[in-house]
């Protein structure tokens, strides 16, 4: 897909229409609307790029940041924020920081944000010919740990559940994926069992991620034949060398 960015706005102010003008003279294919789910959905096949321009004076639209969040999970599309600090404390009650690419403070220093906008895609350009890791996990802070651990070598996705997990790889391909063993509702295993049970999923490998190092928790998911089994205490040296040590072998295969 090439880089195209819906603006949203709740009007299309002097400043909304200076950053349509200024990203399509800088090849960007540019869309706008209003900051409503329904419409924002209809450009969901079309672009890469969401920006949200949180309007001064106008209340920010709670289900549009729900809608970002959901998009920069499932998608792994970029979300770029436009506001004040009030407006940004707002929107990261919901929207995570690290699922937000980038935020500028109105009023917006338009240069600044034209150097960003060129160096977040050629860093993107960059970042698709990595190998993709989704990090299945509903430890929040272990997630955050791996993904820095991760992702200056890999291009690193991460998910807090089973069925997240599920939703994201129907839309998307990942060359690996880590799963954590104990997660509430859906463990690892059943996961692991869904995922081996559909042809679209079924020769992902997958490594689980856990703490359990019995012989009956091990017992249970050697049976669908997992990639591997690491120990989360291994720490960040061992995590790198094993998934450097699978996609070389995968290399050698081919």
């Amino acid at each position: 897909m090439e880089n195209n960015v819906l603006i949203i706005s709740e009007k299309e102010t002097f400043i909304a229409m200076t950053i349509q003008k200024s990203l399509k003279a800088a090849g960007f294919g540019v869309y706008y609307t209003i900051p409503d789910v329904q419409k924002i959905s209809e450009f969901r096949e079309q672009v890469n790029i969401y920006l949200f321009y949180m309007d001064e004076g106008s209340a920010l639209d709670m289900d549009t940041v729900v809608y970002l969040k959901d998009m920069s999970i499932e998608e792994d599309t970029m979300v770029i924020l436009i506001g004040s600090p009030d407006e940004f404390r707002e929107a990261t009650k919901i929207l995570p920081r690290e699922n937000i690419t980038a935020s500028f403070l109105r009023p917006l220093d338009m240069r600044r944000f034209m150097d960003k906008m060129r160096e977040l895609t050629d860093a993107q350009e960059i970042e698709n010919h990595k190998k993709r890791v989704l990090i299945v996990d509903d430890d929040v802070t272990f997630l955050k740990m791996a993904y820095i651990w991760l992702k200056d070598k890999y291009r690193v996705s991460i998910v807090n559940s089973g069925m997240q997990a599920i939703t994201w790889l129907a839309k998307n391909k990942a060359d690996v994926v880590l799963l954590d063993y104990d997660m509430p509702v859906a463990d690892g295993p059943s996961i692991l069992e869904m995922l081996k049970s559909e042809t679209s999923t079924d020769d992902i490998p997958v490594f689980i991620l856990t703490g359990k190092s019995d012989i009956g928790s091990v017992r249970k998911v050697i049976k669908l034949k997992p990639q591997g089994y690491l120990l989360k205490s291994s720490g960040k040296e061992a995590l790198l060398k094993e998934l450097d040590k699978f996609f070389l072998s995968q290399k050698t295969m081919k």
